[in-house]
């Protein structure tokens, strides 16, 4: 469906353009569902995208790893600690998707296989993607109330995420990329709290 491991953290600094001239013209180009704005990030250098990687294996201690990688993160590109209310709010919204997605790969898809963190550099949004070993895409049910336990991730998904989605691997291997992605409260500059030898 498509809406609106045990290695250490691998960080990845200021993403440079990989150019290789102009392309073909008569060579069409298919990516996946969401490829496209993982590349935009990924090949614009004056946007200076960082991105950050989490490799995990198995479900044990999953969510608890990805929200402080998530927190660190935030830390590091300015999102915290926030000087607003509207910040706050937002870093913990973030947060809070972060473990509902992991949490849903644990549960459904035999546990998360790496978490990426992506953020903009042109407009400070954030993309966050879980991938996982499982083909079945999420699927919205129902709707259930919620004083009902359980089945409510997807529900935290289109209440707080500005765009959310899944798609194949870009790699091509079995599985799937939960993707979510977050817009900044504000525009920038913003303040970084860097850590030496973090991007």
């Amino acid at each position: 469906m498509t809406g609106r491991g045990a290695e250490g953290p691998q960080d990845v600094g200021a993403e440079s353009a990989r150019r290789q001239g102009p392309a073909d013209p008569q060579q069409v180009e298919t990516r996946p569902a969401g490829a496209w704005e993982a590349r935009e990030m990924e090949e614009q250098p004056q946007a200076q995208a960082q991105v950050r990687r989490l490799p995990l294996r198995g479900s044990a201690g999953a969510v608890t790893r990805c929200r402080d990688f998530t927190k660190a993160a935030l830390v590091d590109w300015g999102w915290l600690p926030a000087r607003t209310t509207e910040g706050r709010e937002r870093a913990e919204d973030v947060l809070l998707l972060v473990s509902e997605v992991v949490t849903n790969a644990c549960l459904h898809a035999g546990g998360p296989q790496e978490l990426v963190l992506r953020q903009s550099g042109s407009d400070g949004r954030l993309r966050i993607e879980v991938s996982d070993g499982s083909p079945d895409r999420p699927r919205a049910h129902s709707p259930r109330s919620p004083a009902q336990p359980g089945g409510h991730g997807l529900m935290v998904l289109d209440r707080l995420a500005g765009a959310w989605g899944s798609a194949e691997k870009s790699d091509g291997s079995p599985g799937k990329v939960v993707w979510v992605e977050v817009a900044r409260p504000s525009r920038g500059p913003w303040l970084r709290h860097q850590r030496p030898g973090t991007p």
